[in-house]
């Protein structure tokens, strides 16, 4: 079993890339933004952690909570030192799972897989491509931000550079999504394909 990790910049078209995949391939996939929600419903030990944190009112409040991170970025390092570990546990867990079962590839997306340290537990990090002009336009399109906004978004993020310098595999996706397909096709040939 091969465990993958996809990372890319905001834009670039993880989703799209993991749809393909997760339909024509033997595998499990988990979004690591979903594997957060998870860890801390409540009744969990990250929401425990997070409450005597944070207080109940703002941890039960995911608005309250996002404005008050976004405000103190000591607090939001306090928050993430909760939340990742406990993500990086629940995907150990499920990748135990998976490999027990046969599975034959394991995919983790998440933008921060090279800032959380997963590249040390990764068999390949993959590495999603897009120009910056597309990106702009795909979030303006798919979610209503102004161009400001979606450069403002890119600009917090890793560069190109670092992305590339960090991956063992970079798919294009600057263009047809049908020639990122055969790229994949290409690096996954020898594993299972269904239609």
């Amino acid at each position: 079993m091969r465990f993958i990790g996809v990372t890319g910049g905001v834009g670039a078209g993880k989703s799209e890339i993991l749809k393909f995949i997760k339909r024509h391939y033997d595998c499990r996939i988990y979004f690591a933004d979903n594997v957060a929600h998870e860890v801390r419903k409540p009744g969990t030990k990250c929401y425990n952690a997070l409450r005597e944190l944070l207080g109940e009112d703002v941890v039960s409040d995911s608005k309250k909570m996002a404005s008050k991170l976004f405000s103190d970025k000591r607090l939001l390092e306090k928050v993430n030192a909760i939340i990742h570990p406990a993500v990086r546990e629940y995907l150990l867990d499920a990748l135990k799972d998976a490999r027990a079962e046969g599975t034959e590839l394991f995919f983790v997306e998440a933008a921060l897989l090279i800032e959380a340290g997963y590249k040390s537990i990764l068999d390949e990090l993959w590495y999603v491509y897009a120009d910056p002009s597309v990106r702009v336009k795909r979030l303006m399109d798919s979610r209503g931000y102004t161009k400001e906004k979606a450069i403002s978004i890119m600009e917090n993020q890793l560069s190109d550079e670092e992305f590339r310098s960090q991956s063992d595999f970079i798919i294009d996706n600057s263009g047809s999504l049908d020639t990122a397909f055969d790229m994949i096709k290409r690096r996954l040939e020898g594993y299972k394909w269904q239609e």
